[in-house]
C-alpha cells in the first residue's frame, strides 16, 4: 500500500442520483453523500444533464463525504463510474458546448435507422458486440452533427460523463473500456476504437478520447478540483468506468459461472464471458456486449431499461393530485398483502422500449387482466412482478446461445436489491436463490477499487477482492409461488409481448404523427 491507513473515493454518477463514498481498502464505508441527479425533461421522450450540473453535484456530494472522514488526507485514490452511454461535447479548450443527451432520450431513433441503412445492424453487431439501439454514444454524437452542425463544428472531444468528472477532477481526457464499448464504435475483439464505423458514420476518430484500462493512474487531482472538492492533491485519480459493469466488478463477477443482477433505475442481467458472442441472432434480440472494467474479459448484458424506473412510475401514478405521494413502505406492505399472481393482472415493463429478446424501441409498457377487484396494491406487486419476470425472459433466451452457461451463482446488487419484496418474488419467478449482497454502493465500490489500484493500494484485482468484507443474504423461492409463477410465465407473460407490440407501434407512429 501507498499509505498505512490510505482511504479510497468512489463515485456513481446514476441516472437518479449522484454519489460520493469514502471506503476503507477492505470495503467497508466510512462516509456517503448523495444528491438526485439533475435532469431536465423539456418533453415526453427526452431528457439531458447540463455537465455544470453534473459536476456541482459531484462537488456537493464529495464535500459532503469528505466532510465526514476524520482526515481527507488520507484519500489515496478516487475514480468515478457512471451511466454508460450519455457523452458531453467539448471544444478546443476542453468547455463543454452542449448538453449531455440522456441515455435513454429516444430523439435519436432516425440516427439508429440511418446507421442499418448505411452500415448494417449485423456488421455493428459483429464489430462491437451491440444490438443497434438509439442509445448508443454514436447516435448522440449525429444527431449533435445532424441538429446542431455548429456546435458540432466546434467539438474537439466527446466524453462520457465519468470521463468528463475525471477530466475535471485531473485533467486528463480519456475513457475505459467498459464505457468505449458502449459507443457503437469500439472494436470488442481488438478492444480498440474503430475507425473504419466512425469514418462511414461521418464521424472524425480524433474526437474520441485514448482508451485505457479500468484502473490506470491519470493524474493527480488538481490544484483547482482540490480547492473546490476537499480532495487532496495527492490523491490519484484512475480511470473508472460503465456504473453497471463497476458493480460487477465489486460483486466478484469477473469470470464465467457468476450471474450479477445490478438493479437500479435500469437494470442488467450481466454474465462474464471468455470471448465475444459471434451469432448475429444475439444482436437482432437486443443483447449487447462489452469490455470489463478490467482483465480484458468480455460480458453480455440481458436485463431491461425500467426496472427501478418502473417502480417509481408506479408510484407516481397511483399518487393522490393534491398532497405527497404515498411512500414506498406502505405501496410494497399494500403489495405485499397481495397474494402471488396479483389478482390476475400481468405488467410488461416497457415504459421506454422493449428489452432483450426482442429489439423494438416502439414496445410500450402494459397491463393485462385488469379488473374491479384490482387496487393499487395489486398493481404494485405487477409491477414487482413484470420486473423479475422480464428479467427470466431475457436471462432464458440468452442461455440458448453456445458460450453462455448457465450461472452457478446469481448475485444482486443495486438499490432495486434492497427491496426485500421484489428479491423474494425474483427468487421465486426465477426459482432460484439469489445472495444479496451487502456492499454498501456495491457501484460506488467497484470505482473505488479501480481507485485503489491507480493508487497503488492493491497490487492486482485479485488482491483487492480477496479483502473485501461484506454480508450475502441468501434469498430463497417460494415453493407454492415459485408453481404459480411458472403458470404465469408459461402462459401468459411469454405470449404478452408478441400479442401487444402490434398496438404499441400503433400508439407509437399516432403519437409521432402529432404536431
Amino acid at each position: 500500500m501507498t499509505e498505512s491507513n490510505p482511504l479510497l473515493v468512489g463515485l456513481d454518477v446514476g441516472t437518479t442520483s449522484v454519489k460520493a463514498v469514502v471506503y476503507e481498502p477492505d470495503g467497508r464505508a466510512l462516509a456517503i453523500a448523495t444528491t438526485p441527479t439533475p435532469t431536465t425533461y423539456p418533453q415526453p421522450g427526452r431528457a439531458y444533464y447540463t455537465a455544470e450540473g453534473l459536476w456541482q453535484s459531484v462537488v456537493a456530494v464529495l464535500r459532503d463525504a469528505l466532510g465526514q472522514v476524520d482526515d481527507p488526507r488520507r484519500v489515496a485514490g478516487v475514480a468515478v463510474a457512471s451511466m454508460g452511454e450519455a457523452g458531453v461535447p467539448l471544444d478546443c479548450r476542453g468547455e463543454p458546448i452542449g448538453e449531455i443527451i440522456a441515455w435513454f432520450d429516444n430523439r435519436t431513433r432516425p440516427q439508429a435507422e440511418w446507421l442499418d441503412r448505411v452500415i448494417g445492424r449485423d456488421r455493428l453487431f459483429a464489430t462491437t458486440g451491440l444490438s443497434l439501439q438509439p442509445i448508443f454514444s454514436l447516435n448522440k454524437m449525429l444527431w449533435w452533427k445532424e441538429n446542431a452542425p455548429d456546435v458540432w463544428a466546434r467539438t474537439a472531444r466527446w466524453l462520457h460523463v465519468a470521463d468528463y468528472i475525471a477530466f475535471r477532477l485531473s485533467g486528463v481526457a480519456a475513457t475505459d473500456r467498459s464505457l468505449a464499448s458502449r459507443t457503437l464504435a469500439f472494436d470488442l475483439h481488438r478492444l480498440e476504437w474503430d475507425d473504419a464505423i466512425l469514418r462511414e458514420a461521418g464521424i472524425d476518430p480524433a474526437i474520441l478520447a485514448p482508451i485505457v484500462s479500468g484502473g490506470s493512474p491519470l493524474g493527480h487531482v488538481t490544484r483547482a478540483a482540490a480547492e473546490t472538492t476537499g480532495l487532496p492533491g495527492t490523491a490519484i485519480v484512475a480511470a473508472g468506468g460503465h456504473d453497471h459493469v463497476c458493480g460487477a466488478l465489486a460483486g466478484g463477477a469477473i469470470a464465467p459461472g457468476v450471474m450479477l443482477n445490478s438493479l437500479g433505475t435500469a437494470e442488467a442481467v450481466f454474465l462474464p464471458l471468455d470471448t465475444p458472442l459471434s451469432d448475429p441472432a444475439v444482436g437482432r434480440h437486443g443483447f449487447t456486449q462489452g469490455a470489463h472494467v478490467v482483465g480484458g474479459r468480455t460480458y453480455v448484458f440481458a436485463g431491461q431499461y425500467t426496472s427501478g424506473a418502473s417502480v417509481s412510475w408506479i408510484r407516481d401514478a397511483v399518487a393522490p393530485v393534491a398532497g405527497p405521494p404515498p411512500s414506498y413502505d406502505a405501496l410494497l406492505a399494500e403489495a405485499a398483502a397481495t397474494p402471488a399472481g396479483s389478482l390476475g393482472v400481468v405488467f410488461l415493463p416497457h415504459l421506454r422500449l422493449a428489452n432483450p429478446p426482442y429489439d423494438d424501441p416502439r414496445s410500450r409498457g402494459a397491463f393485462v387482466g385488469l379488473s374491479t377487484d384490482v387496487r393499487r396494491g395489486a398493481l404494485v406487486r405487477a409491477v414487482l412482478e413484470g420486473i423479475a419476470m422480464e428479467s427470466r425472459n431475457s436471462l432464458q433466451d440468452l442461455l440458448l446461445y453456445p458460450g453462455v452457461a448457465p450461472p452457478a451463482e446469481i448475485f444482486a446488487i443495486g438499490g432495486g436489491s434492497r427491496n426485500e419484496l421484489l428479491m423474494r418474488i425474483k427468487a421465486s419467478v426465477m426459482n432460484r436463490t439469489h445472495l444479496v449482497l451487502g456492499a454498501d454502493e456495491a457501484t460506488a465500490l467497484g470505482a473505488a477499487l479501480l481507485a485503489g489500484l491507480g493508487a497503488g493500494v492493491y497490487p492486482n484485482v485479485e488482491t483487492a477482492l480477496a479483502g473485501l468484507r461484506y454480508e450475502r443474504t441468501p434469498v430463497a423461492p417460494d415453493s407454492a409461488d415459485a408453481a404459480r409463477y411458472e403458470a404465469i410465465f408459461t402462459e401468459v407473460y411469454r405470449r404478452l409481448y408478441p400479442a401487444v407490440a402490434p398496438l404499441s407501434h400503433a400508439v407509437v407512429d399516432l403519437q409521432s404523427e402529432q404536431p
